[in-house]
């Protein structure tokens, strides 16, 4: 068996003109497709997440040089401007849908910008990206009681099935969260899988459910791009990113004993 890393990209919006709300993670188009491009020229096989998953637990081998390229939340001009790159490649890719963003019956209006329609995710999915669920309304899941963060699983999971006709495989926390209680949640609602954040390479033994990725945003040049491929580096490139990470975990930590604490006198 091995654990040999693996980077999982994690992108977001894909635009030439992001809204405030977006600009930090989103990517130029001319900037991804230079990044695929490179994925090309270093020798890089992009694979799914149910497949790495699978290789991982049937200790099937992967290609040479695995790299996973991974859009969370649904944005339009993943359809518009990610789809053709990726075509022109014949790359493999994973989109992470919030089904209430979803343009479309189920539309909650908590998109940050333009979304997908569910026209378009099923194009994606006729190319051949694996659509994996990101929770309904993309709340942090840890913070909610087990009939809400159920709800939340369950519901994505439906409409995502009833949408595309196949049940997802793959999930990705929104905003990166989860705890143990969610992870149980994930697996229970019958996901396989399922993506953190953590900035990090993923490896086999940080298991299914708590693979890590690495955050592409705005901001990063073709040298940062290249240091992700390669692992080199990522500790220092994302240490400020970790020190925010650790004190919200505390606060988030206080958060939960005081609803705790609220509940049990009720």
């Amino acid at each position: 068996m091995t654990d040999a890393p693996v980077p999982i990209l994690m992108y977001h919006s894909v635009a030439t003109a992001p809204n405030d709300a977006t600009r930090a993670l989103s990517v130029d188009p001319q900037a991804f497709a230079e990044q695929m491009a490179m994925i090309g020229d270093l020798g890089l096989t992009p694979v799914s997440t149910a497949e790495l998953a699978a290789s991982w637990r049937s200790d099937r081998p992967l290609p040479g040089r695995p790299v996973l390229i991974t859009f969370d939340d649904g944005y339009e001009g993943v359809h518009r401007h990610a789809l053709p790159v990726l075509a022109e490649h014949g790359f493999a890719a994973t989109l992470f849908v919030s089904t209430g963003w979803i343009r479309g019956a189920y539309d909650t209006g908590g998109g940050l910008d333009t979304m997908l329609d569910w026209d378009q995710v099923r194009d994606l999915a006729g190319a051949g990206l694996e659509v994996g669920g990101h929770s309904h309304t993309h709340p942090q899941l840890d913070q909610l009681d087990d009939d809400s963060l159920r709800s939340e699983l369950t519901r994505c999971k439906e409409i995502v099935a009833d949408e595309l006709g196949g049940l997802p495989a793959s999930f990705a926390y929104p905003y990166g969260h989860s705890s143990r209680r969610v992870r149980r949640a994930v697996r229970a609602a019958g996901f396989a899988q399922a993506l953190a954040v953590g900035n990090a390479l993923a490896r086999r033994r940080q298991g299914p459910y708590a693979l890590r990725r690495v955050t592409v945003r705005r901001g990063t040049d073709a040298e940062e791009f290249a240091r992700l491929l390669e692992g080199r580096s990522i500790a220092r490139a994302f240490a400020r990113d970790r020190a925010l990470t650790k004190g919200y975990a505390v606060v988030r930590r206080a958060r939960q004993v005081r609803r705790k604490a609220i509940r049990s006198r009720v």
